[in-house]
């Protein structure tokens, strides 16, 4: 029979990793005597990062004597004590190619129920003093899970584990993990997996998305299961594209249309999407890479974007006032995953100055299929003067037979009339849109300054507003991921030290080009040198969160991930440049 071998128990400590402070609890202890062990934890133990780990599904980690063995063989060791692999038990008898998700099983006074498999991070290798651990517990099968407390009570070391209930479907632990991080899975094994109640919430969503891609009648590449992977971009790298038309929106928003010089038609894009501009500022310097929404109807003759002249904007700058009609530019595919999910539900499109352009693609988009949905137009600019699209936006509204728009001034001027120009004076929250009717159940798409789309998230947030509800598009580096470490704003630079001899990487949303060093490992450490925001968790090819738009050139991967993304896109964290590249951080 099954036994318990020892209970393993620890607390958050601060451990320093790459000269950084990381705040884990991977670090277990066997006790003596008997625990208790309660619904969210054991008496005794804790989480650093209930993101990933902890929780009434996540609430003890299990991990086998056989597996121990396997690794100490495996990779030459022999000073692993209990409570090495982070685990809260360590079992004899019980392996992950046996043990199915939904097993019930009593062990001492307390029964469990298998949820899922161990979601692998950085940590697990930082304890194990070998970096390559996250991907080789999947790789070999061997990821260990976690039990959900179904009765609380007392365990200790040497309790028999007793089978009470097998789990529907009979997926192995091993066999659930295989079918999330590795290639080759089947549309039947994931209906499966989506059979059985006991697997946690999580990982029930990522295999909805997988099936989801697999019905779809479309050609695509990538796991959706792990991130929500932009599809090959219409062409690599830029493509010369001319001013055809030039176009004052407000006092400090000018539209730019652009046509392809060879006048090959464009693949549609979506609307919200965004395209980088390579901009020859100055002569004898490098380029400036700077990201513009879409703000007209997905065309196949041309593009339009719409820019802000910033104060200190280079980037603006020089198309609102050096760009003329007739100048070649050089211009990506149509790149994002800012864009309209298909529903029934209302749609709510809330934005705040120059963050009306990508949901003015949406509006566009909507008025052309002569959508039945409910439409909100819901916008916030100081006052007429630096009112983009006004005209444009009523125009579309009223092609709409379920549109509606809501108008707000903060700093409206003597001449601004109310009923007119605009509906109110004030700011955007969530206060507002329920005074005039806007349904918490719509789908919210929202673009604007920082503090706007903040504050926009935390209101329809308390709101009551279901998180999958709301689409955020953020101009600048998007919202760093850095788990167990505490984020520390600063602004990108290029990397200390003399400058690297290798091919230059640029950052498009942080604006900065550094030549590559082959000190750094990835493109992910030159990417935290240069105090680029960056998302990771695995660091080593798993788990796909560090997956970054590749807007241009070409990398290579050491080490090959677990599965590659999808094409036009790279993960960061096992990856180098093999030429000059551009990616979307």
């Amino acid at each position: 029979m099954p036994r318990l071998l020892s209970v393993n128990v620890g607390l958050p400590r601060d451990v320093t990793w790459n000269g950084k402070t990381v705040r884990t609890a991977v670090w277990k202890s066997p006790v003596t005597g008997r625990r208790m062990v309660r619904k969210l934890d054991i008496d005794g133990d804790a989480q650093a990062d209930l993101a990933g780990h902890g929780g009434e599904h996540r609430a003890v980690f299990v991990y086998q004597m056989d597996s121990y063995h396997y690794w100490e063989s495996f990779l030459g060791r022999s000073d692993f004590t209990f409570g090495q692999f982070g685990e809260n038990f360590t079992v004899e008898g019980f392996p992950d190619n046996e043990v199915c998700i939904g097993d019930r099983y009593r062990i001492g006074g307390a029964e469990f129920e298998v949820t899922q498999p161990r979601v692998t991070c950085y940590r697990v290798g930082i304890r194990m003093n070998e970096p390559r651990m996250p991907a080789l517990l999947v790789e070999h099968h061997r990821p260990g899970f976690y039990f959900r407390v179904l009765q609380e009570g007392e365990v200790g070391a040497g309790d028999d584990i007793a089978k009470i209930a097998d789990g529907p479907e009979k997926i192995t632990v091993a066999d659930i993990d295989a079918l999330l991080y590795l290639p080759g899975h089947t549309s039947e094994q994931l209906q499966r997996a989506l059979q059985i109640p006991a697997l946690s919430k999580g990982w029930q969503s990522s295999f909805q998305a997988m099936l989801q891609q697999d019905s779809s009648s479309k050609t695509v590449a990538g796991n959706p299961g792990l991130a929500n992977e932009e599809q090959a971009p219409a062409w690599p790298g830029f493509r010369q594209m001319r001013v055809a038309q030039i176009r004052k929106e407000s006092d400090r928003v000018t539209s730019f249309v652009l046509a392809p010089i060879d006048g090959q038609p464009l693949a549609l894009c979506q609307a919200g999407q965004f395209v980088v501009l390579r901009l020859l500022v100055d002569s004898g310097e490098p380029p400036v890479l700077r990201s513009y929404s879409l703000s007209d109807l997905p065309a196949a003759d041309h593009f339009r974007i719409s820019v802000k002249n910033e104060l200190k904007g280079i980037g603006s700058s020089f198309l609102c006032n050096r760009a003329q009609e007739g100048d070649v530019l050089d211009v990506s595919a149509p790149r994002g995953s800012f864009t309209l999910r298909p529903s029934q539900s209302p749609v709510v499109l809330v934005s705040a100055g120059v963050g009306a352009t990508p949901v003015m693609s949406m509006l566009h988009s909507l008025a052309a299929e002569r959508s039945q949905r409910e439409i909100w137009w819901i916008y916030g600019a100081r006052n007429s003067v630096d009112h983009p699209f006004a005209e444009e936006s009523r125009s579309l509204l009223k092609q709409l037979s379920r549109g509606r728009g809501y108008i707000v001034y903060s700093r409206p001027a003597a001449i601004d009339r109310v009923g007119a120009d605009f509906d109110a004076p004030g700011h955007i929250d969530t206060a507002l849109l329920e005074r005039i009717g806007v349904s918490q159940g719509s789908d919210f798409y929202l673009c604007g300054p920082t503090s706007f789309l903040q504050n926009m998230r935390d209101g329809l947030r308390n709101w009551g507003v279901l998180a999958e509800n709301v689409h955020t598009e953020i101009f600048g580096s998007l919202e760093a991921i850095t788990p167990g470490m505490a984020q520390v704003v600063h602004t990108p630079h290029l990397p200390q030290g003399p400058p690297g001899s290798g091919p230059p990487v640029s950052f498009a949303r942080s604006g900065i080009t550094a030549a590559w060093d082959h000190k750094f490992a990835s493109l992910l450490e030159l990417a935290e040198a240069c105090d680029v925001p960056v998302r990771w968790s695995c660091r080593i090819g798993v788990c796909h969160t560090c997956m970054t738009g590749l807007i241009d050139g070409s990398i290579i991967y050491n080490p090959e991930p677990l599965e590659r993304p999808a094409p036009g896109n790279v993960l960061v964290c096992c990856s180098q440049p093999n030429a000059g590249v551009t990616l979307d951080l």
